[in-house]
């Protein structure tokens, strides 16, 4: 795979790259706004004749729908529509549907089965906000209560409830072959039969809420032009008006989006579930909507960060040096994929952690259980492998007896070495922060560590691409059928090989198109970088020309566009025409002012504005 480096001369004026910020008193951008109290939410709009959404949630993990009746609540005082599934007019979505990735699983309402606490299967819009609570405790669903399962492993076995009927075995597809995500590099079959020491160990983390200061939430209204405008304080502003305009079945063009102060995202604003309710509230009322979590809500039904479960077992020489390395890892999505999946690629490219190790395998599940979806949380995918990995790192130190910083700069990456996904190491720096970490905690180290660099030592024999073991295990489905091992390896009939310093299928970046669609930095403002050298694109052959002919007089040419030269001025005006003596033309009656019957007494009065904005709380 070809590598993509970050343009950093294009930041060159915006920071320094030092990383030198460690006890030094840097400002936030946004944090005058935080202190005063002066940051706009979205909330803080405000809007004549809004309305307020609540929704009616499942009170079990898992259970068939067998009816729903809305009717006493319809008849409500200052209920204004009941929406329920069938208002929704493409009511099903993944949120990685945008890039691609994933199949259509969850809905918006439910109206068959609803597979975790919480779910919504109805929403109320009604005047006020204990209106619309009043009315949802009103609405009546009959439930057939189904087994549930909690437990990313437990839903593995072959006779678990299936919580997720687009992926009935459980488990998200990865390509499409295996209900897993494999990493195979070397043999660590044979790493293991070489070590003197097996050190195994289990680690796992409890789901996380982000819980922001300003739970999740919208307001939508109708604008101009059959447009609808939307406040929201989501992270992900095309997410968002993309998700939306997929699940209402409207262009993208009749939406707009004004996004602001997130009041604290920590990646749970990011899954675009409060958006398209809201924006589908204004489309069937005509009029502003709000819905917004309470802070219940925002506990219950806020997707977290998964919960995650780790085994790792090494094999080790009596140096000190990790020959092999095995994981064995569950990612519990919860009902719905949401960006697990995306999760899991992202934790398999990290795999083993900052080390060089010879032979590496990984077994990595998504794994759908009757809980609330996870999604994303401050480098998901990522925080909790290297939790784990360092964890076993003090834990494979104490087996061996070794001082644990020593082993990390024993096994740490030079630069020049191969890692597991193929591709070199390079910037390495685990060894000099270890030097440093050591140095500030006051925790001693040999003289033969303090002295190892990331710059030396790599490469050579490290570079090669080793002859690696693969196996069939996991096909999607198998586990329906019987109970197969998840460590890597375990249960394999037979095993392949793929051929030392095999890199795969390169990926390179596609070539621009145009010559003018070459970025230009220096016109892009960036205002040190150099101005970029348009490439053209390799074009294919042309075929050859043929011997010119001369063309007939009467061929039309191809009308090409000019500016019409500007006429010199006169050298002297031209005398004035007389004037015919003819009456002056009567002026035309002037128009009354418009004046609305009934004019919105604080509305915003701007073209392209909803007439219902009213103002804001905070200026």
């Amino acid at each position: 795979m070809s590598s993509v480096e970050f343009r950093k001369d294009l930041f060159a004026d915006e920071r320094d790259d030092n990383l030198q910020e460690i006890g030094k008193p840097t400002r936030r951008q946004d944090i005058l706004g935080h202190v005063t109290g002066r940051s706009p939410y979205y909330d803080d709009h405000l809007f004549d004749g809004l309305l307020h959404m609540r929704c009616v949630r499942s009170p079990h993990h898992h259970a068939r729908i067998r009816s729903i009746d809305t009717s006493q609540a319809e008849r409500m005082p200052g209920v204004v529509r009941v929406v329920t599934a069938r208002d929704v007019p493409n009511n099903l979505n993944t949120l990685l549907s945008l890039i691609n990735f994933g199949k259509d699983e969850e809905k918006l309402i439910q109206d068959t089965k609803v597979a975790y606490v919480g779910e919504p299967v109805a929403a109320v819009i009604a005047e006020t906000e204990g209106q619309a609570r009043t009315a949802c405790a009103a609405i009546r669903v009959d439930y057939e209560v189904l087994p549930h399962v909690l437990d990313p492993e437990e839903a593995l076995v072959p006779d678990a409830p299936v919580v997720n009927e687009v992926y009935p075995n459980n488990t998200f597809d990865y390509h499409d072959r295996y209900d897993h995500q494999k990493l195979r590099f070397g043999d660590i079959e044979k790493g293991f039969s070489e070590a003197d020491h097996i050190v195994e160990g289990e680690y796992q983390m409890s789901p996380i809420e982000q819980a922001p200061i300003e739970t999740c939430g919208a307001i939508a209204a109708p604008e101009t032009n059959d447009r609808f405008v939307c406040y929201t304080s989501t992270q992900a502003l095309f997410f968002s008006l993309g998700t939306t305009a997929k699940l209402l079945n409207m262009a993208s063009s009749r939406l707009h989006f004004v996004g602001g102060t997130v009041g604290g995202g920590f990646g749970g604003k990011v899954d675009s579930i409060v958006e398209p309710l809201s924006v589908l509230g204004a489309v069937l009322t005509g009029r502003p909507v709000k819905f917004m979590w309470d802070r219940a809500e925002e506990m219950q039904v806020g997707a977290p960060r998964g919960a995650e479960r780790w085994r790792i077992k090494d094999g080790i020489a009596s140096d000190g040096r990790i020959l092999a390395r095995a994981f064995t890892g569950f990612f519990d999505a919860g009902a719905y994929t949401r960006l697990s999946s995306y999760a899991i690629i992202k934790c398999t490219g990290h795999i083993p952690g900052p080390y060089s190790i010879p032979n590496v395998a990984s077994n990595v599940f998504c794994v759908f259980t009757n809980r609330t979806p996870a999604t994303a949380m401050r480098g998901f995918g990522i925080t909790g492998v290297d939790f784990a990995i360092e964890c076993h790192m003090d834990k494979v130190a104490e087996a061996v007896g070794m001082n644990p910083i020593e082993l990390r700069i024993l096994n740490a990456y030079r630069d020049g070495d191969m890692k597991p996904h193929r591709r070199l190491a390079k910037n390495a720096a685990l060894i000099e922060c270890c030097q440093v970490a050591s140095q500030k905690a006051g925790w001693p180290i040999s003289a033969d560590a303090a002295r190892q660099s990331s710059l030396s030592g790599g490469g050579g024999d490290r570079a090669n691409i080793p002859e690696s073991l693969t196996d069939s295990v996991g096909r999607i489905g198998e586990r329906r059928t019987s109970s197969i091992p998840t460590e890597p390896g375990q249960g394999a009939p037979s095993k392949g090989r793929v051929a030392a310093g095999t890199q795969g299928v390169p990926i390179v970046a596609a070539a621009p198109q145009d010559e003018d669609m070459v970025g230009d930095p220096v016109r892009m403002g960036f205002r040190h970088a150099p101005a970029a050298s348009p490439q053209k694109p390799s074009q294919p052959a042309r075929p050859p020309v043929p011997p010119a002919t001369p063309a007939p007089q009467s061929s039309p040419s191809v009308p090409v566009w000019s500016q019409p030269p500007v006429p010199p001025p006169p050298a002297s005006p031209p005398a004035a025409p007389q004037a015919p003596a003819a009456q002056a033309p009567q002026a035309p009656a002037e128009a009354a002012p418009y004046k609305p019957e009934q004019p919105f007494s604080r509305g915003v009065k701007r073209p392209g504005v909803s007439r219902f904005l009213s103002g804001s709380r905070r200026r």
